[in-house]
């Protein structure tokens, strides 16, 4: 996993405290609008993963060393600066060909889930990734829920029916069940990188060995809850 400072000493001095980098009437250089957009866009993640959705855009002004109304010249107010940091930070980092490299059955499932996670920790599961999440997920801003539905449920759909169709099993036709099923294995490496990176409570073991242990032992479950795939014949009805 993939470490992304965060300006800790901001946060021992609270909430709303964050470190001045410069002076909001400090001279500027001149930068093209799309470029001081994506500058002051990545300050505003790293601002709000360390203090959270809540702290206020004057003090995020400061840190980008321009003023609040300069800042709302690219962003027309808070919401369209959270949201476009929700595209960016947090559904930007999944790729969709993740989609296609699980999908794909010339590989055993083992190895395509390893390797899958593994890069999913390294660009994903990150410690501003993280904790950008759960400050969406507390302020309630429907993006940890979108995030969810959007990019999650389809991946846990594409896990469990490889997982299953390899072993020749039937996966639950009830989506809500389905897709359980993959929180097993999904929640297990998801939690590993929370203990991590917001507990601070690392195990010491080496990750790429914790992971494959991880899709080991939920291939392995698979077999206890699920029956066998129907063959074709128990599907014609006589």
């Amino acid at each position: 996993m993939k470490a992304r400072p965060t300006p800790v000493a901001a946060l021992r001095r609270g909430r709303g405290a964050v470190p001045k980098k410069r002076s909001a009437k400090s001279p500027q250089t001149r930068l093209p609008h799309a470029t001081r957009r994506a500058q002051i866009l990545a300050q505003a993640a790293e601002f709000f993963a360390a203090h959270g959705l809540a702290a206020q855009t004057r003090a995020l002004a400061e840190v980008c060393g321009i003023s609040q109304r300069l800042l709302y010249r690219f962003f027309p107010n808070k919401a369209a600066l959270i949201e476009e940091v929700y595209k960016a930070e947090i559904a930007g980092p999944f790729q969709a060909v993740w989609f296609a490299e699980l999908s794909d059955r010339s590989r055993p499932v083992e190895d395509r889930l390893v390797a899958f996670y593994r890069q999913y920790c390294d660009r994903v599961l990150t410690e501003r990734w993280l904790r950008l999440f759960l400050y969406a997920a507390l302020a309630d801003t429907g993006m940890a829920p979108a995030y969810i539905s959007a990019i999650i449920a389809h991946m846990l759909d594409v896990i469990v029916t490889e997982a299953a169709h390899e072993q020749g099993l039937e996966p639950p036709s009830d989506a809500a069940l389905r897709r359980e099923l993959g929180w097993a294995l999904h929640g297990a490496v998801s939690h590993l990188a929370i203990r991590h990176w917001i507990y601070r409570n690392a195990s010491g073991a080496p990750e790429a060995a914790v992971l494959a242990m991880y899709v080991r032992v939920f291939l392995v479950g698979l077999q206890g809850a699920l029956p066998p795939a129907r063959s074709p014949a128990h599907d014609v009805v006589s």
